[in-house]
């Protein structure tokens, strides 16, 4: 065993070798594709990928928001969060880091700070390649060096297998473990700079979170995965299986959702609860075992109210708004609304009041509001709508629009995959309802319809596929990124939880409207994973030891969560407008929404937090009426009274959808 003091921080361990020759798996020739059903376009703003991916991942669709992203945009020298590590490539070299959370009152923030650095005695400079990736992992090499990297979510090593171990006490206080597959000759050549004789094999880096844990790193050091899947096995269940080498047992790290939601009882899984690494997202927690089963609870996928207006006296008051409504929305002239994202809320502003029409038995208005929606919808569906619209791009495989295509801010950055989920969710859950009320309609465009949920719901991995799998969703983290193709230095990032919520509720609605089983199954686990993840990191709770008390005892909910940070401002508004940041974490208001804040007690907490705010100059109606919805789940008559006095609504809400609201909590 080689142990050694550092002078510096950083640990730089330079190999001379030829590491890792094992070949990537190869991927099979792309077969012919499924037709194309929207126009395709050549899009000017969109990054080339060609440089960062091996060639034949370039004829298979491409990750737009994965936890590796930062590594295929630009120079590829951005840092990414795989937990417990961050890693960063520059120069023919990997750097390590184990990033300490710096919280304050306004942000948590995770910075990297070079901890060790692998590169090899060559000297040529080339950057890493993307030989393949999965779920749960990604291999990356750099040609010039022969170096390979297994990147997998949650493990505990850089990489694996063992023969001889070397220990290196940093005067961080760090303990760094290196394991090598065979001897190899190290040398210090200076305080920070240890080098090795030629080498060929396998090494696994770890740092050591306790005095306790070098003991379990010895013991799993032998067996390493190379990468992972999720698999959608059964209604509100997923499957982790890791692909592993070596020998042994697997150990891997769990977040706290993961611990809540797995089931040690379907696998020969082992928690150790003492084995720990810190985390932004809360501990991460040593599970040994190379397949788990998480298991959420069911959640209530309904068109209507999940548990029905409650006094049939509501009803008068709540149709009296609706003929207003419908009047002012199919009288809409929506040529004038281009944006993608307006005008998504916009039809599932009138699906929402066809619904509480059919809820509350006003019949009449549905045909005028199902009329409307064939004519707003359709043109995108066709290709037709002259302002903007739903184009196809090959280069990463997915749609942009028109304008979107041209312009990287256009759309709040759709062209370069920004939120999609938000934007098609919204036309998703309006197509949905208009199948459910005019079947033939449904039919007609049925298959456009599901091209363009596939955008963001596609499941399939094969490379014939027109869109890569689960655009969104991280199967690791458990809930969905909106940040598509810009490098961050914080990570892929998410705004808006209730929108990607809605997203996925909408897509299992589009199932119950055409009897897909498999798709309604598919939309209600994501849904109620994204809710389980936004109550576990967007909605703040003070002692839950998710996020520490500075931050906790000031905050009620995020602002945007980054893989490397929280914040408390938006986008678009400062970190002080405590009712837009509520509001845009609950709109749109539908039934799902009731399962999304179920905890009463944690949503009485956050409106007495943000009333202060509702009062200042500038706030508008338009956002006091999220802040009055949650009221209502728990003090309904206030609520009610509030929301009659309001002077205008969120351009994806109305009257009738808060009286809806209202009259059908408890």
């Amino acid at each position: 065993m080689l142990s050694s003091k550092m002078t510096f921080y950083i640990f730089i361990l330079v190999l001379g070798l030829s590491f890792l020759q094992t070949q990537a798996r190869a991927l099979p020739s792309k077969p012919a594709p499924a037709a194309i059903l929207f126009p395709q376009v050549q899009s000017t703003v969109l990054p080339d990928p060609s440089p960062f991916f091996a060639s034949n991942l370039l004829q298979a669709p491409l990750p737009t928001k994965s936890f590796f992203q930062n590594f295929v945009l630009n120079n590829g020298d951005a840092a990414e969060y795989f937990h417990p590590y961050s890693f960063r490539f520059s120069n023919s070299s990997l750097t390590l880091s184990y990033p300490t959370p710096i919280p304050s009152n306004a942000s948590i923030l995770q910075n990297f700070t070079a901890d060790l650095t692998i590169s090899t005695t060559k000297t040529q400079h080339q950057h890493q390649v993307v030989s393949s990736f999965s779920d749960l992992g990604v291999t990356l090499d750099i040609p010039s060096s022969n170096l390979r990297f297994f990147l997998v979510k949650g493990s505990p090593y850089l990489t694996c297998n063992v023969s001889n171990k070397y220990t290196i006490n940093l005067n961080n206080n760090q303990t760094w473990i290196l394991y090598s597959s065979s001897k190899i000759g190290l040398t210090k050549t200076n305080p920070s700079l240890i080098k090795s004789d030629s080498f060929f094999g396998v090494i696994r880096v770890a740092l050591s979170p306790g005095s306790d844990a070098e003991k379990v790193l010895d013991q799993f050091s032998s067996s390493y995965p190379v990468s992972g899947e999720a698999l959608f096995t059964e209604a509100f269940g997923l499957e982790y299986n890791w692909e592993k080498q070596g020998n042994g047992d697997l150990l891997m790290l769990s977040h706290p959702l993961h611990l809540q939601l797995l089931s040690v009882e379907d696998r020969n899984v082992t928690v150790l609860d003492h084995f720990r690494y810190r985390s932004i997202d809360g501990d991460l927690v040593g599970v040994v075992g190379d397949s788990w089963v998480l298991k959420t609870q069911p959640i209530p996928i309904t068109w209507h109210s999940i548990n029905g207006i409650k006094d049939n006296a509501s009803i008068p008051e709540i149709t009296a708004a609706l003929l207003t409504d419908v009047e002012a929305v199919t009288s809409e002239t929506m040529s004038s609304i281009t944006a993608s994202y307006f005008y998504g809320k916009m039809i599932a502003k009138a699906a929402r009041l066809a619904l509480i029409a059919e809820e509350v038995g006003c019949d009449n208005v549905i045909p005028n509001i199902t009329t409307f929606l064939n004519k707003a919808i359709e043109p995108w569906l066709s290709g037709t709508f002259g302002g903007n619209g739903f184009l196809y791009e090959a280069k990463w495989s997915g749609l942009v629009t028109k304008n979107g295509a041209v312009d990287k801010g256009a759309d709040f950055g759709f062209g370069i995959y920004n939120d999609h989920h938000y934007h098609i969710g919204y036309f998703v859950y309006a197509i949905a309802v208009v199948a459910k009320l005019d079947q033939a309609w449904g039919l007609k465009f049925k298959t456009q319809a599901y091209s363009l949920a596939e955008d963001f719901m596609n499941l399939n991995r094969q490379p014939s596929s027109n869109y890569p799998r689960l655009r969104n969703f991280d199967l690791y983290n458990l809930h969905s990124w909106a940040g598509g193709l810009t490098e961050f230095g914080d990570g892929r990032n998410q705004e808006s939880s209730s929108e990607a919520v809605n997203a996925y509720y909408s897509a299992a609605l589009m199932g119950l409207a055409y009897g897909d089983t498999d798709l309604t199954a598919t939309g209600s686990l994501l849904a109620a994973l994204e809710i389980q993840a936004t109550q576990k990191w967007w909605h703040v709770h003070q002692g839950d030891n998710i996020y520490e008390d500075v931050f906790a005892s000031a905050n009620k909910i995020t602002g945007i969560v980054w893989s490397d940070k929280r914040d408390t401002g938006l986008w678009f508004a400062p970190q002080t407008s405590l009712e837009i940041r509520v509001g845009i974490q609950v709109l749109p208001i539908s039934p799902i929404t009731e399962v999304l804040f179920s905890n009463v007690s944690y949503v009485k907490e956050l409106v007495e937090w943000t009333a202060p705010a509702l009062t200042k100059e500038g706030v508008t109606d338009a956002w006091r009426g999220f802040d009055y919805s949650l009221e209502g789940i728990y003090n309904k008559q206030d609520a009610l009274q509030k929301i009659k006095n309001l002077g205008g609504f969120d351009d994806g809400n109305s009257l009738t959808n808060l009286l809806w609201w209202i009259h059908s909590r408890g």
